[in-house]
């Protein structure tokens, strides 16, 4: 019923006039989570800063919080479309299947998938993705990270002789990484947060320890514990919760030397020692763009990726275990990425097999992995141009997913 209704009303939004004005819009929300998540924290909190901006109504804005990565995402999108929405965005890739299935069958309504990688092959003009260049705000956090290395080298708090097992064979500093999944996303992450750490520390290596979930306070404490029990002085994240930092606090406190950096949020009301920063998205700077779009009638990219050349991304608070100069460092780091003196995924700055990266054809077909068949046939595009990997170019969703010389996976 909600689905014919749905239907029904799309029709009726034909007639009506292509352009939304600030009265017109109605934006329908669907979150993976709820603001105890930091990711969805992150997008709540973009979204409001937006419509506060634009001058959007609360009640132009419909929320619906912890929907699953399945066919109830359908059905919410429907419900949506019902309560009058004209702009339907996801915020999390499971959802992207499901929301290309209900804007098919519902041009008159735009739907935004946000982190998603096949709006611009699908043949939808009304499906978008989206997704910030956090990979940028990685690296500069993987700095924050390497300066605290440096100086816990420094004043001989780390050694060989006090903490043996951190430090490997070749006598590399350990550190360690929470990962969610071994999806492009992640690895292109975790390998600019890496780069970000040895541009300051040149002998460290990484181990990623992958939980398989986005949000599980448990695994996420579970796998920062088992890497700093192997000698790992820094554990980063790319999943959800607080549980790596939380767990990280409690062993730094037990005498061992760790630290933590974060994701989405500021984590030093959990970890307030041990959290030396987070690279965020400041999804404001993208809602503010699509809202404007929408009420001029404007047309929205099929993809939208940007980072610090808008304001996109950056990092959180620093930590007061932070190294001295550190501010000073981040600042410097910032602005060469910002006017692209800095390239994050520089050739000359890793190897894979011990050989420098000269090409990288990356395939942009969306698959159906379970029956190896393409669902969407995109281009082969070859991403290193200039000396450097060009992420985030050809679609916003990232697609780095080399596997560079010193970091190893644990899946």
């Amino acid at each position: 019923m909600k689905k014919w209704i749905a239907l029904l009303l799309a029709a009726m939004l034909c007639v009506m006039a292509c352009a939304a004005l600030a009265d017109d819009l109605k934006v329908g929300v669907i979150l993976v989570g709820d603001e105890t998540e930091g990711y969805t924290l992150a997008h709540m909190n973009g979204i409001k800063a937006a419509a506060a901006q634009v001058g959007l109504d609360e009640s132009q804005i419909v929320w619906k919080y912890k929907i699953p990565e399945d066919q109830t995402c359908s059905d919410n999108a429907y419900d949506l479309v019902g309560q009058g929405c004209n702009l339907i965005i996801s915020n999390s890739y499971g959802h992207q299947t499901f929301m290309r299935d209900v804007a098919e069958e519902i041009p008159e309504v735009t739907f935004v998938a946000m982190t998603g990688d096949f709006a611009a092959i699908s043949g939808l003009d009304n499906l978008k993705n989206a997704f910030t260049k956090i990979y940028e705000a990685r690296y500069v956090s993987g700095v924050v990270a390497g300066m605290k290395v440096a100086e816990l080298l420094e004043t001989g708090e780390l050694s060989p002789e006090k903490q043996p097992t951190s430090f490997d064979a070749d006598g590399n500093v350990k550190i360690g990484y929470v990962g969610a999944y071994d999806y492009a996303e992640v690895v292109s992450g975790y390998t600019a947060f890496f780069l970000g750490v040895r541009s300051i520390v040149p002998n460290v290596v990484m181990e990623v320890n992958y939980t398989n979930s986005w949000f599980d306070i448990d695994k996420e404490a579970a796998a920062a514990e088992a890497l700093i029990s192997k000698g790992c002085v820094i554990i980063g994240q790319h999943a959800d919760s607080t549980g790596a930092p939380a767990a990280t606090q409690k062993l730094l406190d037990a005498g061992n030397v760790c630290y933590s950096v974060g994701y989405n949020i500021d984590m030093l009301p959990t970890a307030p020692t041990a959290a030396l920063t987070s690279p965020t998205n400041e999804w404001q700077v993208f809602y503010a763009e699509l809202f404007t779009a929408m009420m001029n009638g404007e047309e929205i990219p099929a993809d939208w990726a940007k980072g610090y050349d808008a304001g996109a991304v950056a990092i959180t608070e620093l930590g007061s275990s932070c190294a001295a100069g550190t501010a000073e460092k981040v600042a410097e780091v910032e602005a060469a990425i910002h006017d692209g003196t800095l390239k994050v995924f520089d050739t000359a700055t890793f190897t894979v097999d011990g050989q420098t990266v000269t090409s990288a054809p990356c395939d942009m077909t969306f698959m159906d992995w379970a029956t190896m068949t393409a669902i969407y046939e995109g281009e082969t595009v070859e991403a290193i141009a200039d000396g450097a990997f060009n992420e985030s170019v050809f679609r916003s969703a990232p697609y780095f997913a080399l596997r560079i010389d010193g970091i190893t996976e644990i899946k």
